[in-house]
């Protein structure tokens, strides 16, 4: 029955949390509220079953004990005021679904308002729409939990003492938020696609949950290059995911995968959306990170790719987009295009960028390079290194087989 309710809480939390917000107003209590419900059902579920439409079951729950602690505080009648007027706005936008046909989404647009910083509406987002934890949303940003949720409080306080109101955007509102809301469901996608702790190697929740999220993107401003950017670098991406590892569960690099088997249609669409995106000058930051996903894609083998291609729109996307993260990736590049020692020396001048410090695909990368070079003592503390950042189990025992093959 613990299973039932953890698989409800990853397919349902978005929604039972924007439901509940509506009422509550206030995020702590929402949170509060919603936990409340998920913990009544471990209690109940096993006694009655588990329902037949989990999501409605815990929303009722959540919303009623939100009502129950309005009904306690003592500016009930202006906060009931305020959700009955909340409701009717939603509805009188909305209409039938038409402009935000998701409460998930929905609930995206709301946290990503343009007075938080871009930074904040992401973080918070991930944390209220995913139910990721402080920890999970700090590693997606490059900054330690303690510094997270340090940000989150913030954020949390801002929107309550600022009385930032719950609203869907109307549709001259939803330009100036656009850009927050695809690199929330950027970060749900790369958080699914590597998780970032635990057994398994990615979490398919996040991942169709950040594609679905896209397609919704997708149809709300089918005209926006940025949104067919991301969603072509989704599409792109994941065509692959079949061939990430082997019969065994074990990491399999790109060089290593069999290319048959990556998803011709997601491709072939993938495609067709970087066309469109690059169409638009200057080109956005996804639909260059689709170009470098499109480039792989199209290629017959791993020894066709065309590297050089790859590290000309590396080099575009640090001046549109300048990422220690997208940094790192060119580096990895060159190495490959240009050999180990050209891929060492363009690691060695990322050292200095600190948010790269505790990654552990920068210590790998150097790691890797290392070993080619045969050097196998630095190549052998560097994968240390790496382990000791690592904390995905499939990604551990690569690392360990890599030391090991080096102590043989």
């Amino acid at each position: 029955m613990e299973a039932a309710v953890a698989l409800a809480y990853q397919s349902e939390w978005a929604f039972v949390l924007a439901a509940t917000i509506r009422v509550a107003g206030d995020i702590d209590v929402a949170e509060e509220c919603v936990q409340d419900a998920f913990s009544k059902a471990l209690i109940m579920w096993p006694k009655v079953g588990v329902p037949a439409k989990p999501g409605a079951w815990l929303t009722t729950v959540a919303r009623r004990r939100a009502i129950d602690v309005l009904r306690r505080q003592s500016t009930h009648d202006r906060l009931l005021t305020d959700v009955v007027y909340k409701d009717d706005e939603a509805k009188e936008i909305v209409g039938n679904d038409s402009l935000i046909a998701d409460d998930r989404l929905r609930l995206i647009f709301t946290c990503c308002h343009p007075s938080l910083s871009i930074e904040t509406q992401v973080a918070l987002t991930l944390r209220l729409l995913c139910g990721l934890t402080t920890a999970e949303v700090a590693r997606a940003f490059l900054v330690s939990e303690s510094t997270m949720a340090a940000r989150l409080t913030r954020a949390k306080k801002k929107i309550k003492t600022s009385n930032i109101p719950y609203r869907v955007p109307t549709e001259t509102d939803l330009p100036e938020r656009i850009e927050a809301v695809l690199s929330v469901v950027h970060l749900v996608f790369t958080t699914g696609h590597t998780a970032p702790t635990g057994v398994d190697l990615m979490r398919r929740d996040l991942v169709e949950r950040a594609l679905e999220l896209a397609r919704m993107l997708r149809v709300l401003l089918n005209d926006d290059a940025g949104v067919a950017g991301l969603l072509a670098l989704i599409l792109l991406t994941d065509a692959r995911h079949k061939t990430r590892t082997g019969p065994d569960g074990s990491l399999l690099l790109l060089s290593e995968q069999d290319r048959n088997q990556w998803d011709a249609k997601a491709i072939s669409e993938g495609i067709d959306l970087v066309h469109e995106a690059l169409r638009q000058s200057p080109a956005g930051r996804f639909a260059l990170m689709a170009a470098v996903s499109a480039v792989h894609a199209e290629s017959p083998s791993w020894q066709e790719t065309d590297w050089t291609q790859i590290i000309a729109l590396y080099d575009l996307l640090l001046v549109s987009w300048p990422s220690p993260v997208v940094a790192l990736n060119r580096a990895v590049a060159v190495g490959i295009a240009r050999g180990p020692e050209a891929g060492l020396e363009a690691l060695a001048q990322l050292v200095p960028e600190s948010q790269l410090s505790d990654y552990n695909y920068l210590a790998s990368a150097r790691a890797d390079f290392l070993r080619q070079l045969d050097r196998r003592d630095e190549a052998r503390a560097a994968y240390l290194e790496a382990l000791t950042q690592c904390e995905n189990e499939v990604e551990r025992a690569f690392l360990e087989r890599r030391v090991a093959e080096l102590d043989q």
